[in-house]
């Protein structure tokens, strides 16, 4: 039923204009008496109003990156080479993670307790409203954990696409690049070795000779991650060499799952490799090689000696035992038994003297007895080995050793503190006390008393804090020694011995941003067209520029087509 409001009918729309209501003829000339009141305003501040971006603009490229990696040397790598794309492309990298827009969490998948503190970061970030993208092996491997939901995820081999999914990221999109890179049907190393980073210590870079190994250890998840063996061929890794020693570089640290495996899926080995890469080092700066499972160092001891006797290589080499138990070797399936490490160590030991062999234990491992675990304290009683490195078994999730009959776990802790005990009972260096040694000058201590130095067998020795001192060989007496370090007075008389390269980077600097890369990246899409992806270090300010001007030429079309459509209204009107 039609309300009352509607019985009565209007025969044209004008109607319900009241005799009161001002016609239009009236409006349009009272319009022409209207004197507009100019307001003053400040020109500057309005010119400035005018050219920024709306305030709910996301623009990529201009944001604050906090990097945080958890691991391995090969880890440290591929967070160094994230930073250095990320920088190139023009995000601030921040050391304050509480300043950062986002944080890029990359992680270590070895322990439970690394995941622990990746998961925790993860948390933090969310309750902090920061953007977050994760790398490195935990995501690699298992993706589909509950806390990993909704997140952005950039593979292992897939860091030389940081920047684009920092961008999807940052726009408030999730990204997941976890595919395995293939040439023909082989799979390749990983990402280039050629690209941009930021090296964590400008005199320091870390090379990886190759990603995955050929073992199936019961207890690894790394595997699960990094895959199997994948060498990077030799003329790549020597140029990556050179060019980090013309960057001002004095080390190098080869590093890999097995730098021992390295060439055995592309027909070369370790020792063809590390000729070619001493060839290249420059005197004064040396290389250190990176850990190597017994099995694919017995067939090149020889040679391997020979490299380690060379001036320009550290006389280290870290080769992991987990147990002295062959039986415990056994259920780990590494391969190997007790008597092939001994037969290595002894080797070298001969051969190289004063070699600094370090090592890796297992403590309460799945089945392992207590005959098991005193064998492996009698290893640590005879070898003394000065680098150990202890770690009581964490079950990973997915691996075999993770569904076999756990140890207790009291037990697994008391074997470890024992074991600790046996390490801490003897000090390596004390023999060394009144030595006269050459050592090269990398980096700061951690209470910033000392520089930190390294000499021929990769001991650490503290010196004095001299500015002169960094990157150089410097000639020391060694007054003292600790557990892990010995101090070492420079000689008055001896001069300080600067090598053969360039001067070091800047820290933060970015390193290798070659034509071609600037090139690559420059061709890529680029969420804003016709800017650099890759520019100079005033990338972002002519970022914004661009933006700027292009927000107030938008600004000028939309305001001369109101003009314009009112013009046209007012005509019609009339």
């Amino acid at each position: 039923m039609p309300s009352a409001s509607c019985d009565a009918l209007l025969d044209d729309i004008e109607d319900i204009v009241s005799q009161e209501d001002s016609k239009p003829q009236d409006r349009h000339f009272a319009r022409k008496h209207v004197v507009p009141k100019v307001r003053k305003r400040n020109t500057q501040n309005y010119l400035q109003e005018e050219n920024r971006p709306p305030s709910d603009s996301t623009i990529p490229g201009i944001q604050k990156i906090w990097i945080r990696t958890w691991g391995c040397s090969h880890n440290n790598s591929d967070g160094e080479y994230m930073a250095g794309q990320l920088a190139a492309y023009g995000y601030k990298i921040t050391e304050n993670a509480s300043d950062a827009d986002l944080w890029l969490l990359n992680s270590c998948t070895v322990k439970n307790p690394a995941e622990d503190h990746f998961r925790n970061s993860i948390k933090k970030a969310q309750e902090e409203n920061k953007k977050v993208v994760l790398a490195g092996c935990v995501p690699q491997a298992q993706p589909r954990q509950d806390y990993l939901k909704g997140l952005s995820i950039i593979g292992v081999q897939q860091i030389d696409r940081v920047v684009e999914v920092v961008e999807e990221t940052i726009k408030g999109h999730s990204v997941r690049l976890l595919g395995q890179k293939k040439d023909n049907g082989k799979r390749l190393g990983g990402a280039r070795l050629d690209l941009p980073k930021i090296r964590k210590n400008p005199l320091i870079e870390i090379i990886s000779i190759n990603t995955g190994c050929l073992n199936a250890c019961t207890y690894c998840k790394t595997k699960h991650a990094r895959g199997t063996l994948a060498s990077y061929p030799i003329d790549e890794l020597v140029d990556r060499a050179k060019q980090s020693f013309q960057e001002g570089v004095c080390e190098i640290w080869l590093t890999s799952e097995d730098t021992g495996a390295y060439g055995r899926d592309n027909g070369t080995n370790l020792p063809t490799l590390l000729w070619k890469l001493v060839e290249v080092i420059p005197e004064g700066a040396m290389l250190r090689l990176g850990m190597t499972n017994p099995p694919y160092i017995l067939e090149h001891l020889e040679e391997m000696a020979k490299i380690l006797n060379h001036p320009r290589v550290y006389a280290f080499l870290h080769i992991p035992v987990q147990s002295a138990s062959d039986s415990v070797l056994m259920e780990m399936k590494r391969e190997y038994c007790v008597a092939d490490f001994k037969r290595v160590v002894d080797f070298l030991k001969e051969k190289v003297p004063g070699i600094t062999i370090a090592t890796d234990i297992i403590c309460g491992f799945p089945g392992e007895t207590d005959q098991d675990f005193q064998e492996t304290v009698k290893l640590v009683e005879e070898y003394k080995f000065p680098s150990l490195f202890i770690n009581q078994f964490y079950p990973r999730p997915g691996t075999p050793a993770a569904k076999m009959e756990q140890v207790p776990a009291q037990v697994k802790k008391q074997r470890t503190k024992d074991l600790s005990r046996v390490f801490h009972s003897y000090n390596p260096y004390d023999h060394k006390i009144g030595e006269r040694q050459q050592v090269l000058v990398t980096e700061e201590s951690f209470d910033s008393k000392f520089y930190v130095a390294h000499n021929r067998f990769y001991e650490q020795v503290l010196v004095p804090k001299n500015s002169s001192f960094m990157g150089k060989m410097v000639e020391v007496d060694i007054y003292e020694s600790g557990k892990h370090f010995m101090k070492g007075q420079p000689v008055s008389d001896a001069r300080v011995y600067t090598p053969s390269i360039s001067k070091p980077l800047a820290k933060g600097e970015v390193s290798g941003l070659t034509k071609e890369f600037r090139n690559r990246l420059g061709n890529r899409q680029s969420p804003i067209p016709d800017t650099p992806a890759v520019a100079p270090r005033d990338s972002v300010s002519s970022r914004m520029q661009w933006l700027h001007q292009d927000w107030a030429l938008r600004m000028s079309v939309g305001v001369a087509l109101f003009v314009l459509l009112l013009s046209f209204l007012v005509k019609i009107y009339n």
